[in-house]
């Protein structure tokens, strides 16, 4: 184990660190208009006095997200890049914030567990290289194989649950679904790894029909899963092969984020001026300003108040560790939060679950540096991989990411298949993947 020489300029170096400045203050600005228009919550209270507060709060970990415009493209490149905008959401939320608990040492735990983070899933190098690879032959195969294992999970579920429900109904029968524990987990793992991997695969052979079915698949789970996830996974999945094919893959990460949320300002600044509809604007803003980046930040927020006043869980909320016996009888931790704040069944990030949750915030730094170290493998076993392909295979993961702890996501949402798939494919140029394929 050893860190690499990742850390280097180059003539993109300088717009990278501009486009990253960018990204900060649109995430400010996005982070203002949440607090307004969900102040409703009763969680935070907005107060542009406090401005000037938030603003240093921000500074260290803006100048740690800096790192990035010095580091080569990687799959650590993503999760930190995800990871240090959840966390900048969070301490600028911070004097905004109407929980109770003392907010000093989170903030401070909250900017060093970024930094213990980012460090390993940036820049550090495990010897670990491909033995064996499989044959672009049996690749396809493989593609076909996931294709049909997630059809007929999809096929199965259907005997467990099928209704035909909007997004504003989910809710009224997500609660009630019952499925078995094997299948659940497979589920998640299409979901989660096998489908992005497969479409990825389709990408890069040119197979236009191949990566068609696949995103029919993806939405085939929603119905069934009631997963709102697999519903808006095809249209995440196309906005990432779009920009990723377009843009060095650096830029296609940051503007995976940048690009959304400046789109859910733009439509609520028209939305104020009449042209886009009230109704249109807030779906989109709940759904991508609040929902996808700035509900991670608010669960820090959530946690550390919570835990302020409880006993640690010190990882019972891991179902493996739960069954050794040492953890005493308790609701689990996403129906407890949901009885104290007007969140509902919060699941949260490592940051917070294994981190807050577990060990409490003195503590959090060393559990996101393990973190770091694990999710760092993905480094080598996508090492030769083309950027793209990292980026589309890893789509859903990035996700689940801001929303799961990381042992869920390993297991349930498939981090662990997708290594173990990445360090299996074989590592050449793709010009073999496409031969006798379509365009795309």
């Amino acid at each position: 184990m050893q860190f690499s020489s990742h850390f280097k300029t180059s003539s993109r170096t300088p717009f990278l660190f501009a486009l990253l400045q960018v990204h900060t203050l649109v995430c400010g600005i996005s982070l203002a208009m949440v607090l307004q228009l969900y102040g409703y919550l009763k969680l935070f209270t907005w107060n542009a006095s406090h401005i000037g507060e938030a603003a240093l709060l921000a500074l260290p970990v803006a100048a740690l997200a800096s790192m990035m415009a010095f580091a080569r493209f990687s799959f650590g490149y993503l999760l930190s890049f995800y990871l240090s905008t959840m966390t900048l959401g969070y301490v600028c939320l911070i004097p905004f914030s109407d929980l109770p608990y003392d907010h000093t040492l989170p903030a401070i735990s909250a900017t060093i567990s970024a930094a213990a983070f980012l460090v390993p899933t940036l820049f550090l190098k495990w010897p670990i290289r491909p033995i064996h690879t499989i044959s672009v032959k049996n690749l396809r195969r493989l593609v076909a194989a996931i294709a049909a294992a997630s059809l007929a999970i999809v096929v199965i579920g259907v005997f467990f649950n099928f209704k035909l429900v909007g997004l504003a109904d989910i809710y009224e029968f997500r609660d009630e679904l019952r499925f078995p524990l094997a299948l659940q987990y497979a589920m998640g793992v299409a979901l989660g790894a096998l489908l992005p991997f497969a479409f990825a695969c389709c990408i890069e052979m040119r197979a236009r029909l191949g990566a068609m079915a696949i995103l029919l698949l993806l939405v085939a789970f929603y119905p069934v899963t009631l997963a709102k996830t697999a519903l808006f996974a095809p249209a995440w999945l196309c906005f990432l092969w779009f920009i990723s094919s377009r843009l060095e893959a650096r830029v296609a990460v940051i503007v995976s984020l940048l690009g959304p949320i400046a789109l859910g300002i733009a439509v609520a600044i028209l939305s104020e001026h009449g042209p886009v509809p009230r109704s249109l604007y807030l779906n989109y803003f709940g759904t991508i300003n609040f929902r996808m980046v700035a509900y991670p930040s608010v669960a820090l927020d959530v946690y550390n108040d919570f835990f302020s006043r409880h006993e640690l869980t010190y990882f019972c909320q891991i179902s493996v560790i739960k069954r050794l016996g040492i953890c005493p009888d308790s609701e689990q931790l996403a129906l407890m939060i949901a009885k104290n704040y007007p969140v509902g069944n919060l699941n949260a990030s490592l940051l917070a679950t294994e981190g807050i949750a577990s060990v409490g915030s003195t503590l959090a730094p060393v559990t996101a540096l393990l973190a770091g170290l694990i999710l760092s493998i993905g480094n080598q076993v996508s090492e030769g991989l083309p950027p793209r392909f990292v980026i589309l295979s890893s789509g859903m993961v990035m996700q689940t990411f801001l929303n799961v702890p990381l042992s869920i996501m390993m297991v349930t949402n498939g981090a662990a298949i997708l290594f173990l798939l990445w360090y299996v494919m074989p590592r050449l140029s793709f010009a073999g993947l496409q031969k006798g394929s379509p365009p795309l």
